[in-house]
């Protein structure tokens, strides 16, 4: 590749998680390829999703999957599922706290589809909306626009993110596996600043069992085309890949 790296596009949200920190050899290597399966999935606008228990390392995992397709030369879009919940003004009119509510009702998958996979579809007019509504400052965003071009690769990460409401409009389909007891772990350290002592709760008895229900509901592990076990963060193992297919 001659012309360097191509942008990255990343939403207007101020929920970011931090930048991941270098990647050891063997993460490097495991990402390489998956790159390389993605892109392999066409030349045109794909679409990808990365789905996995709470805290089991999506954002991350798709940060560093966009910097080694933008060193390809691929153009690439940000996202997060988490930019396309309702308005938390709304939670009266239906149970968003418990497991069941918060998987049945969180997200806007209306939107997800309209705003954003549609148009980053290879048939698409590749006009994106990034985030719908910001989870912190709960500010719309409806009205800002990414361009995606007719080679950008969109990548999203997001529980959920093989229901199917959406599933159909992926072009390629990431897991990041881990255990239950390990995303508990993760997510109550990560979430101590704004849920406190409530942080394992919160997790053990809303995400987990909304994850649990999912699971028993759609097996989203059937469609997809690579399963990452990201129990250790520097030596990532591939669980299933494409090329087993």
């Amino acid at each position: 590749m001659d012309g360097g790296p191509a942008a990255v596009q990343l939403s207007v949200s101020t929920w970011r998680q931090p930048l991941p920190r270098p990647a050891s050899e063997q993460r490097s290597g495991m990402l390489a390829q998956v790159a390389e399966w993605v892109l392999g999935a066409g030349s045109r606008r794909l679409r990808v999703g990365i789905d996995g228990l709470t805290a089991a390392g999506k954002t991350s995992f798709g940060h560093e999957l966009a910097q080694q397709i933008s060193a390809r030369g691929r153009p690439v879009l940000r996202a997060s599922l988490d930019d396309f919940k309702k308005p938390w003004r709304d939670r009266y009119l239906y149970d968003r706290e418990s497991g069941e509510g918060y998987y049945r009702n969180a997200f806007d998958y209306e939107a997800v589809a309209r705003l954003l996979l549609q148009p980053a579809g290879a048939d698409g007019s590749g006009q994106c909306v990034l985030c719908s509504i910001d989870p912190l400052t709960q500010v719309e965003h409806r009205d800002v626009v990414t361009v995606a071009a007719a080679n950008a690769v969109l990548i999203v990460d997001g529980v959920f993110a093989f229901r199917p409401e959406i599933n159909d409009f992926w072009d390629f389909r990431i897991w990041i596996d881990v255990d239950e007891d390990t995303s508990v772990w993760r997510g109550t350290h990560r979430d101590q600043d704004w849920a406190g002592a409530q942080a394992e709760a919160v997790h053990r008895d809303r995400y987990l069992v909304a994850e649990r229900l999912y699971l028993a509901e759609v097996d989203p592990l059937r469609p997809v085309d690579v399963v990452i076990d990201n129990t250790r963060f520097d030596q990532p193992r591939l669980l299933r890949d494409r090329g087993a297919g």
